[in-house]
């Protein structure tokens, strides 16, 4: 098992979702809740994104083929996506992707479940992450690293959990400034990650451009 491809699935999940700068995001949407409501909103979040994350990784590339995709075309695609959240991201922004549209923002709190929606998706599993799921287990498939892709992602999973259910302490120890900062480094990750998926793209639909 490469032990690399694990921590490239962890480190991608992470910079896509980054639970660290949407835990205030979390936080207002729950700020009315008791304690113990707000804990299991937590629960509710960390299952769905490991339930939609689990749905994304073993049926997209079976959902591309029955539209007549090659996943190279949708990596190029993904990683055009990708790409502009991450200079959202270096921005100090939310693209509007993952964040919504100013209209369904307003809208947000007024949801029957926030956990569900708005928080699960399209914040955390946006057309980003779905993208990159897709894309990575389709490589790791292909490469034999099916188990290294699934620890990646369950350590993530736990992580995201962790962060959500802490969020309250997490919210009072760790700054704005701090915040922003790991926004705007999780950007630098993703556009880094984003290159790469429209280098591999573009070497596998341009063979004759790698030389």
């Amino acid at each position: 098992m490469d032990i690399t491809f694990a921590i490239k699935i962890f480190s991608a999940m992470f910079a896509i979702m980054n639970p660290i700068a949407n835990l205030p995001i979390f936080l207002s949407l729950t700020a009315g809740m008791a304690q113990a409501e707000q804990r299991r909103t937590a629960i509710l979040v960390t299952a769905t994104v490991a339930i939609g994350s689990v749905i994304s990784a073993l049926a997209g590339t079976a959902i591309l083929g029955f539209f007549g995709l090659d996943v190279n075309h949708f990596r190029l695609a993904g990683g055009l996506i990708v790409l502009l959240i991450a200079l959202s991201m270096l921005q100090g922004d939310s693209h509007a992707s993952h964040a919504g549209s100013s209209d369904e923002q307003q809208s947000f709190k007024s949801a029957s479940n926030v956990a569900f929606y708005p928080f699960s998706i399209p914040i955390l599993l946006g057309p980003g992450t779905i993208s990159a799921l897709v894309v990575y287990a389709h490589q790791a498939r292909a490469t034999g690293e099916v188990a290294a892709f699934s620890i990646g992602l369950v350590a993530f999973v736990a992580l995201l959990g962790t962060v959500l259910i802490s969020g309250p302490f997490i919210g009072r120890v760790v700054s704005p400034t701090i915040m922003s900062v790991t926004k705007r480094l999780m950007g630098m990750i993703l556009a880094a990650i984003a290159m790469e998926m429209l280098v591999a793209s573009l070497t596998a639909l341009f063979p004759g451009w790698a030389g």
